[in-house]
């Protein structure tokens, strides 16, 4: 069986996180990506929090899986014309440099479409045109202007960052989205495009919600919030799920930091609940037996429930709650997470083998196809892969040993 993206080549001059993560994407959909790196340093992750000396880091080697590596000096004239070899043989390029960068190696997006009219010339960028456009981003940064931190935390607590990284592979997953958008109409337009996200966009993306409540609130406070006082902002409101079925995180036995399960409280599941923590009678008291009766006192509601919780492990609390069809889920550990065997069924969590590190373990692709296995394997070394993809290009033994000692590649 072929691949999704089997025949699709993409140069890859991503680096970091949030370009990697989406043409890691890409290349476990069946993509040839071919990562461009500068000679003798590579992605600057290659170096950044190493566990092991001299070795590729894991903050490489689990964003850069199924890829292949090349060098290549950007600054030399023989680099800029392998580079235009390079960009008139793919299908997508992809960058997540400053605003200006690419042009400045005399690459226009004007230039790019002259040597290859089919390729679509993908960007991530921290903001868009306008008063930001030239401002620094980081994942946190992101995450602070989108509207994440605003509205993560507890009431009195500052605002806080989520440890998902939505800023950053969450803008990588948005722009493979945009990638295969441009890919397609390209089957019908026979003409590629530029694609660009950016990052406070996609966490304004992911924060819509908010942006929902924060306009709810001209017609008064937020019941589904637990907080007793609104102001003209969406307020940080804990663990509350702030959807139409409330929500809390609630202590378990033994009590250590993530001994704690989430539950949520349908209508349908209240009768079951009260049945467990041991006060049916609740069930049919007019003063708690409905959700508009219950909202006004959620507090008390999921102090009831961990006063049952707390007395059970996290996974006894699950099995019973699930057995009554109530929804939950317990706080996974990230020692829980890589250790999870349901997971590594699953293949969500696999082990790769490295030939520097040894086994490391990393994550697998999310997108299930049934018609395209995903197999991960490892990152590449730095220009690994320096004479296949300039042999493919026409380069021989003896002119890529020239290029080497001119320290081209």
């Amino acid at each position: 069986m072929g691949k999704a993206l089997e025949g699709v080549r993409v140069l890859d001059m991503t680096h970091v996180q949030s370009g990697p993560s989406s043409t890691q994407l890409l290349a476990w959909l069946g993509a040839d990506v071919i990562k461009l790196e500068t000679p003798g340093r590579g992605d600057i992750t290659r170096g950044q929090l190493r566990d092991i000396p001299d070795v590729d880091s894991l903050y490489f080697t689990m964003l850069n899986g199924n890829k292949r590596s090349i060098t290549l000096n950007m600054k030399s004239d023989e680099g800029r014309e392998i580079f235009t070899k390079l960009v008139s043989d793919v299908d997508v390029l992809v960058e997540n440099f400053g605003p200006g960068v690419i042009d400045r190696f005399g690459f226009t997006w004007e230039r790019l479409s002259e040597l290859n009219p089919r390729l679509v010339y993908a960007s991530i960028k921290g903001f868009g045109p306008g008063r930001y456009a030239d401002f620094k981003a980081y994942e946190v940064i992101a995450q602070a202007m989108g509207g994440s931190m605003s509205t993560t935390g507890f009431e009195q607590g500052p605002p806080t960052a989520t440890g998902a990284q939505i800023g950053d592979s969450g803008t990588g997953i948005h722009l493979v989205a945009a990638i295969l958008a441009a890919l397609y109409q390209r089957t019908n337009s026979g003409r590629g495009q530029r694609v660009q996200v950016a990052m406070q966009d996609a966490v304004l993306n992911l924060c819509r919600v908010k942006l929902r409540d924060q306009q709810r609130l001209a017609h008064g406070p937020l019941g589904e919030y637990p907080n007793e006082t609104f102001g003209d902002e969406v307020p940080r409101s804990g663990n509350a799920s702030g959807g139409g079925q409330p929500g809390w995180a609630v202590r378990c036995a033994p009590g250590g930091p993530n001994d704690y399960i989430y539950v949520i409280i349908q209508p349908p599941g209240w009768r079951p609940i009260t049945e467990l923590i041991g006060k049916p009678e609740l069930a049919d008291d007019p003063q708690w037996a409905t959700p508009e009766a219950r909202l006004s006192k959620l507090d008390k509601v999921f102090a009831m429930v961990e006063d049952w919780t707390s007395g059970l492990s996290k996974w006894d609390v699950m099995e019973q709650l699930n057995a009554a069809n109530v929804p939950c889920g317990p706080i996974l550990s990230t020692r829980e997470l890589i250790e999870d065997e349901t997971l590594a069924e699953l293949g969500s969590v696999v082990p790769v083998q490295h030939p520097e590190r040894g086994e490391y373990k990393t994550v697998g692709c999310p997108l299930k196809l049934s018609d395209s296995h995903v197999e991960i394997t490892r990152s590449p070394l730095l220009g690994e892969h320096n004479a296949e993809v300039l042999g493919e290009l026409g380069y021989g033994p003896d002119q890529l040993e020239r290029l080497r000692a001119a320290g081209v590649i």
